[in-house]
């Protein structure tokens, strides 16, 4: 799950890279990075549903996309650190470790 987590942040990264880096190669070569993470992450989810039920692993892997794709837009790209923005993703974690804990 960690894994699949760790690719669903990549693939918006490589689509957000794509938009900033100039260059055609560049563009290209990052938009087929966010397509690498896109399929890997879909595997290591695939991966993980073997163990953990379907909507518990979907949970987790879109959250932790989410969760991993807002930091990097506070750390690296200036987005918005409003108070509502930082709790709700902390009912987004809430929620994660909530299923998590009833499964």
């Amino acid at each position: 799950m960690i894994i699949a987590g760790i690719l669903e942040v990549g693939w918006p990264l490589g689509f957000k890279l794509s938009q900033v880096t100039e260059g055609g190669w560049s563009k290209a070569g990052w938009i087929f990075a966010a397509a690498i993470c896109m399929a890997g992450s879909g595997y290591f989810l695939w991966l993980a549903q073997r163990n953990i039920p379907i909507g518990t692993a979907y949970a987790i892997w879109t959250g932790v996309g989410a969760t991993g794709t807002f930091l990097i837009g506070i750390l690296f790209f200036n987005d918005s650190t409003s108070m509502a923005r930082v709790f709700s993703v902390f009912l987004i974690i809430a929620g994660i470790v909530g299923l998590k804990l009833a499964s």
